[in-house]
This record gives structure tokens, sequence and C-alpha cells, in this order.
């Protein structure tokens, strides 16, 4: 099989699983400014091809937000895939490195807390959700 057909295929699942879990894809650095402008708590999901991103990442993504508290908005980034997008992402993650997969709580279209590769890789789904809801009792509001 052809290379970038086949990393076409990953990357259509990797959107469509996050993308199912509720999460609103943003695709242009146009997307990005808009959501992040909304006033609320926004949950921003890096998303990448990784092992980690499949394995952990998104099935946290997609369990966390069964909860009592959440962010207000839910949304995603690709990175390598959208880079634009998630270039200007980045942006308001201030006093963070670049990381895939990742998680960013902002409030206000300002970085609260990140929950970075290295609290994702290596871990199990249920330790990213607790990780997570923990953020969501701090920080947000019962739905």
């Amino acid at each position: 099989m052809e290379f970038n057909l086949f990393m076409g295929d990953i990357v259509e699942s990797a959107r469509n699983e996050i993308t199912q879990a509720g999460f609103e894809e943003l695709r242009t650095p146009e997307d990005v400014k808009v959501a992040l402008s909304k006033s609320g708590t926004t949950l921003v999901m890096v998303n990448s091809t990784c092992g980690c991103a499949g394995g952990v990442a998104r099935p946290a993504a997609a369990s966390a937000i069964h909860y009592d508290k959440r962010p207000e908005q839910l949304v995603t980034v690709f990175a390598g895939q959208d880079r634009e997008a998630t270039e200007v992402a980045r942006q308001y993650f201030e006093g963070y490195e670049p990381s895939s997969p990742s998680f960013a709580l902002l409030k206000d279209g300002q970085i609260l807390k990140m929950v970075e590769r290295h609290e994702i890789e290596g871990h199990s789904p249920v330790e990213v959700v607790n990780k997570l809801q923990g953020l969501f009792d701090q920080y947000c509001e019962e739905v």
C-alpha cells in the first residue's frame, strides 16, 4: 500500500474518532482564533497520529467529558496535519512547550493548565481521564 494513502486513512480515522466524541475540529488559524476568543472554559485536544494519541489520549478525551463538570467548549487541532491551526493554538499555551498529543484547558482564552505528552505516554486512559476530570473539578462548572 502506498504510504501517503495509508497515512491518509490513519489521519482520517483519528479525526473521526475525536469529532465523534464531541470535539469540534479547528483546521485553520481563523477557526482557532474564533473558538479560543469565546468566553468560558475550553478544552483543546492536540491530536496526533502517534500510538499514545490513539491508545490513550483520544479514548481518555472521549470518556472524560462524560462528567458532572466539564468545559463549555471542546475543540481539537491536529499536530502535523493542520500545522498553521496548531501553531496558532499553541500561541495560547503560554509557558508550555509544544507537545502532542496534549490537552490545554483555557478560560476566556487564557491557559489554565496543560496535560502534556509526558503525562499521557506510558499512562493508562483511566489515569488521563482522572487527571482531566480533576482539572474539570477545579476549573469548570456543572453541565
